[in-house]
């Protein structure tokens, strides 16, 4: 859908009113029960539970109020359905913190702001792209079911401007998980990276839904991405060739797995073609990175690109020496038409490239509210 109905769908449709439409019988049933079967504020899940709900039927109206109560480790959010229009930031100390969507249906529940990198701070200084994240998570053990992650800055908003970055998650901790979540935006929508270049941050999607159009799944964490769909979106501001990228991996040298898409799906509404599969992103804060993505057991779409699914960022950074590599993979955008420009897999090598592997020993896998 066009970029500009999508922001009126999360005004309009996030929450219950979406959920519940044209049932009063339903509406009654979520004021005694807005967090389903995780309990309330008279009967907690856990000591360290802590219940959101923006009309006041919580122990907090914003997600945010919830993080600064939640001192220390080992805490659990559940979010009632509703639309929190706000920034959030997960601090290093707040480790092993759960966010689940009361409604298990992550489009009940949105978190979403608006500030993009050409946005000015209240100082007149630009937020930049880290800066105009919605959510930020530093803190390593973070996992979230259920919830909608959104950006909806529209580059009319800032007319003239190159600064139109626009995160919504920003992901840095270790053993971050991520399950039946939606990460909304337009140019830089998930930023799956780690807290130094030293570090490795471990992180897991699975069964996720991801859009956006440039380089709109980006960083250098370890980030394993399983069932998982990438939906490419028009350009309301350009039509030429390519629109955009799905992903931007900016892995460091020394880390030896990046980005890893198993079992996953890229669709899109753009015209056949028009969109890369991924381009290396060498930051001028590691001009050492080697990106490394693989994709594997895959449905590309016919918006990918196949005679050339791959592009430069930077002239002096070719993806050719990047560690890019496909395997298995089916679809119209699969299809290898020019076997240099899309290297596979060996079968053996395909055998090492593993959840497993890239999670090194991290087992993902956990109930919410168990």
């Amino acid at each position: 859908m066009p970029s500009f109905s999508r922001r009126a769908l999360l005004a309009s449709g996030a929450g219950a009113a979406l959920a519940l439409a044209g049932s009063a019988g339903a509406h009654a049933r979520e004021r005694r029960r807005p967090f389903g079967r995780f309990g309330s504020p008279s009967a907690r899940l856990t000591p360290r539970t802590l219940y959101v709900h923006p009309g006041g039927l919580g122990d907090h109206r914003s997600v945010q109020a919830a993080v600064s109560a939640a001192g220390g480790a080992g805490w659990t959010l559940v979010l009632a359905p509703g639309r929190y229009r706000e920034t959030v930031a997960v601090s290093r100390e707040r480790t092993d913190m759960t966010w689940i969507g009361a409604s298990e249906n992550a489009r009940d529940v949105v978190v979403v702001y608006d500030n993009a990198a050409g946005t000015l701070r209240p100082d007149g200084t630009p937020y930049g792209t880290t800066g105009s994240a919605t959510t930020s998570v530093q803190a390593d053990g973070f996992s979230a079911h259920w919830v909608t992650f959104a950006n909806d800055f529209l580059r009319g908003d800032l007319p003239g401007t190159s600064g139109t970055q626009a995160v919504a998650l920003k992901v840095q901790g270790d053993r971050s998980a991520f399950r039946h979540c939606r990460f909304l935006g337009h140019q830089d929508t998930l930023y799956a990276d780690s807290m130094a270049l030293s570090h490795v941050a471990r992180q897991h999607f699975a069964h996720c839904h991801v859009e956006g159009d440039v380089d709109f799944v980006f960083g250098r964490a370890t980030a394993v991405f399983e069932h998982c769909r990438f939906h490419t979106l028009p350009r309301e501001d350009r039509t030429d060739s390519p629109l955009g990228f799905v992903f931007a991996p900016s892995t460091a040298r020394a880390t030896p797995y990046g980005f890893l898409a198993s079992r996953c799906r890229v669709t899109g509404e753009a015209p056949d073609g028009f969109y890369k599969l991924a381009r290396p992103w060498v930051p001028g804060s590691d001009p050492t990175a080697r990106p490394s993505l693989v994709v594997r057991d895959s449905v590309l779409g016919p918006g990918i690109d196949a005679l050339a699914p791959y592009a430069n960022m930077r002239e002096a950074h070719p993806w050719q020496r990047q560690r890019f590599a496909e395997y298995r993979n089916t679809g119209p955008g699969a299809e290898v038409l020019v076997p240099e420009n899309r290297p596979q897999l060996t079968a053996g090598q395909a055998a090492a490239a593993t959840r497993s592997a890239y999670l090194g020993g991290w087992d993902p896998h956990g109930t919410p509210g168990a």
